[in-house]
């Protein structure tokens, strides 16, 4: 058996932890730049606040309604995910942390009701961390995402949904589309439907080898899991990223070729931190820059540039980044977003250097490694490369964040009594 733990509408509970003047009032988080609505607790869908909506369009309505409004605040997020994952883990000894507000876990053998450990759990994430979870236990990977989709929905499961025998799961997914089913994406949804196909459970009767051929393999084990045949296992160990990109909107449209360098290092030197973290170096890089598509006479430009060897040392991939990113600048023209990739990673377990060509020097290594320590332990961005700029005018626009409470010596609140 699976258990999924899924935090309720995630980023608008982070916010609501530290302040919980705001329990059982309307919130929404906005997306990057505050660009539009991305999160939205129950009593903000409950108003009717549709998702994804952009910002300005809906900015008075909310205001008029009395929704507190939040920037993302991803640091602040991170944190309480790593929290409840910590507090999660302890409940099994072999879990997938899915997202940064999901959680596999495996309860096979567990000799507990497990609609009472379901229980336990969710009491425990919300006594220690103030976060709401949905619990779904099922036997296959994708009948726990439909398992906890129901507990979200049905008050009566009180946050917590069983499906241990085959006519509970039957029952759910007579009443799902099979949009929602876990892997079908809207276009094999539309190409299911074509044949017929509307809900999950006409998927879970299909015959499993018609479908693989016109489909993939992958449709024929969803059709399996759905009928509590396990086909996933718990992935463990996530596979490292073959690409990473940084890429952002801009709080105000750059027209300068200084404060574009300014943005295009930071950029790279984020990037560059998720490479170490994965303990990989990077070949090939890619930067990219561009114009509101809004705007006459769009501009959008990119440059991909071969590394002479492999590197995670943020200083040669800011070098790079802000040489390709004068090579495709143009004045008079202004700048929305830039972004930077890093294509072509290898793992530096077995990195094999060129014959002519000693490679990263080893002083690289203990400067990086340096420098993540200082800002794991300090904060972000304590220490950086001079080319990411002190000022950072650049940056996104970010009007209604909320303090960094868990991260930030600063920000740490106070209890008076």
């Amino acid at each position: 058996m699976f258990l999924l733990a899924d935090c309720q509408t995630c980023f608008a509970c982070c916010e609501q932890i530290y302040r919980p003047d705001l329990r059982g009032k309307p919130v929404v988080v906005l997306s990057n730049n505050d660009g539009c609505v991305v999160a939205r607790n129950r009593e903000a869908k409950a108003l009717g606040i549709p998702d994804l909506e952009p910002f300005h369009k809906i900015r008075h309505v909310l205001e008029q309604q009395g929704v507190t409004i939040f920037s993302s605040n991803y640091e602040l997020y991170g944190d309480i995910s790593h929290r409840v994952m910590t507090t999660l883990s302890r409940f099994s000894p072999e879990i997938e942390v899915y997202s940064i507000d999901e959680m596999f876990l495996d309860v096979a053998g567990l000799n507990q009701d497990l609609k009472a450990y379901g229980e336990i759990i969710k009491q425990t994430v919300w006594r220690e961390v103030r976060m709401p979870v949905e619990i779904g236990i099922a036997p296959s990977k994708t009948l726990t995402k439909i398992a906890a989709h129901a507990a979200k929905k049905i008050p009566k499961l009180n946050g917590v949904c069983v499906l241990d025998q085959a006519y509970k799961w039957q029952w759910l997914q007579q009443r799902l589309p099979v949009k929602k089913v876990w892997g079908i994406g809207s276009r094999f949804a539309q190409r299911l439907n074509a044949l017929g196909i509307n809900s999950a459970y006409d998927l879970a009767n299909a015959d499993p080898k018609q479908l693989r051929k016109q489909f993939n393999i992958n449709i024929e084990r969803t059709i399996n899991e759905l009928n509590g045949i396990a086909c996933y296992s718990l992935d463990q160990q996530p596979a490292a990223k073959q690409q990473i990109f940084c890429t952002r909107s801009f709080g105000d449209k750059i027209t300068a070729l200084q404060p574009l360098e300014h943005a295009v290092s930071g950029y790279a030197a984020r990037a560059a931190e998720k490479l170490r973290a994965q303990n990989h170096s990077v070949k090939t890089l890619q930067v990219f820059i561009n114009t509101s598509p809004y705007e006459p006479d769009y501009y959008s430009r990119s440059r991909t540039l071969k590394l002479p060897f492999a590197t995670d040392d943020s200083r040669f991939i800011i070098h790079y980044a802000r040489r390709a990113v004068r090579d495709i600048f143009q004045p008079q023209r202004r700048y929305l977003k830039a972004g930077v990739g890093l294509i072509e990673l290898q793992d530096k377990t077995f990195q094999q250097n060129d014959l002519f060509h000693p490679g990263q020097p080893l002083k690289s290594e203990h400067l990086m490694a340096a420098l993540d320590s200082i800002n794991r332990r300090y904060g972000r961005g304590s220490v950086y490369i001079g080319a990411e700029g002190s000022k950072q005018r650049w940056k996104m626009r970010q009007q209604y964040l909320s303090p960094a409470y868990t991260t930030r010596w600063s920000d740490i609140p106070q209890i008076k009594c």
